[in-house]
């Protein structure tokens, strides 16, 4: 069995490539576990299999979060990933106080028009995401989240399951 060895010591080796934050928000990003190692050498090739499950089911798992990340940087459209996940931390959000600005932010940084990590949002949704700010809340990103989240879904990740980041993981 020393070919399977050398899989596992493989996978953790790539793996251990895609496992360093993105250089956005640190405060959103933060899906890695402190020590990576002990968790790479627990990752196994059925919980990569387990990614093509559901797009969810990927989302869920922090090894599938950061290949998906890795992937969507290649083709250059990380922001969708990244917004994502403010809108997560977002609603995790306790303090009224920290609440509209946080909300602020996330609104600059990938909703407003020319905002440096747009994301791709119709029209309508934008404007009812602004309205939304007048009055911040915890669900106040929702249909913009559902948007990019079901744009993620039908389009990068049947993407991300062909790729050799993927594949190469199986």
């Amino acid at each position: 069995l020393p070919h399977i060895d050398h899989r596992n010591r493989g996978m953790r080796t790539r793996l251990g490539c895609l496992s360093h934050k993105s250089d956005s928000y640190n405060d959103f990003t933060a899906i890695l576990p402190d020590k990576p190692n002990r968790a790479l050498k627990r990752l196994s090739t059925e919980e990569a299999t387990r990614w093509a499950d559901s797009f969810d089911v990927l989302l869920s798992h922090k090894y599938g979060l950061a290949a998906f990340r890795a992937f969507l940087k290649t083709e250059f459209s990380e922001e969708n990933l990244e917004f994502w996940l403010a809108c997560e931390d977002f609603k995790k959000t306790r303090s009224a106080a920290k609440l509209a600005s946080k909300a602020q932010r996330i609104f600059e940084e990938f909703i407003d028009v020319q905002a440096p990590r747009e994301v791709n949002i119709d029209f309508q949704t934008r404007e009812l995401t602004r309205r939304n700010m007048q009055e911040p809340s915890l669900t106040c990103f929702d249909q913009a989240q559902g948007k990019v989240h079901s744009l993620m879904e039908k389009d990068s990740y049947p993407r991300f399951l062909r790729s050799k980041i993927y594949t190469d993981l199986l």
